[in-house]
């Protein structure tokens, strides 16, 4: 509970110092490049999350939510197998070395030839962009299990099945999390380069619309709406976190 209220305090004077800042910048600059928070504040309240608004929301919502649920459906058992395996990990670490330096953002032309300007171009962005470090990091978090922790379970004869079912997944557990927590940040910065392509909803598309039409504090609204979803996705976790990882709480 402690920890809680922490959390809750941490978080309220994170806004005052974020929003005291934006205003004292705001007062200095004094130009409408720059509206104040108060007003970015007002213009959103007064306008109760317009329809426009909401459309771009449920779609760029849904293309993070997707990328996400899939890079985690894929990444997590090869990231496992690679740590528990060493002959997978010897196969597909050279390909993952090989791979994982290129900028992912490059392959975009490619994959929009590929597979059109829709949905499905967006949502294997990130998914390609994601799904590294994912794999990475699970794979790294096995790998760090000491060999005496299985000992017990192989002196019962369990299998390889029930090893990872009871000692791996746990002990990697707060580390897809992470993972979960680093994937959505990126994720949200690359959706935002990607609807700015071949769509004609999403935040992305609509902050861009809003520049073009010189339209600041609509632009403004949509950026601190696109963090608050982030906020919201990064809550969820520590919540499931908590519920998931009790003994982290307890630490």
């Amino acid at each position: 509970m402690r920890l809680n209220e922490c959390k809750k305090k941490s978080f309220l004077y994170a806004f005052l110092l974020f929003f005291i800042t934006w205003q004292v910048i705001s007062i200095c600059i004094n130009n409408d490049i720059l509206p104040s928070p108060l007003k970015i504040i007002k213009f959103i309240f007064n306008n109760n999350l317009s329809k426009v608004i909401l459309l771009h929301i449920s779609h760029s919502f849904t293309r993070i939510l997707v990328g996400v649920l899939i890079t985690l459906v894929i990444g997590i058992p090869i990231g496992i197998l690679m740590g528990y395996y060493k002959k997978i990990d010897l196969v597909l670490s050279p390909i993952l070395y090989l791979t994982y330096p290129i900028p992912k953002i490059s392959l975009l032309p490619i994959i929009m030839l590929i597979f059109g300007l829709g949905e499905i171009s967006k949502i294997i962005m990130i998914v390609f962009i994601i799904m590294f470090p994912v794999i990475v990091n699970i794979r790294d978090s096995v790998k760090s299990i000491p060999e005496e922790v299985y000992y017990p379970m192989y002196s019962l004869g369990a299998s390889d099945k029930k090893i990872i079912y009871e000692i791996v997944f746990p002990y990697v557990l707060p580390v897809m999390l992470t993972s979960i927590r680093i994937g959505i940040g990126t994720s949200i910065s690359i959706l935002f380069f990607t609807e700015t392509f071949g769509t004609e909803y999403g935040m992305g598309y609509y902050i861009m619309d809003c520049w073009m039409r010189v339209s600041y504090i609509e632009m403004y609204s949509a950026i601190l709406i696109l963090s608050f979803i982030g906020l919201m996705f990064f809550i969820f976790i520590d919540v499931l976190e908590g519920f998931l990882c009790p003994w982290k709480e307890n630490a």
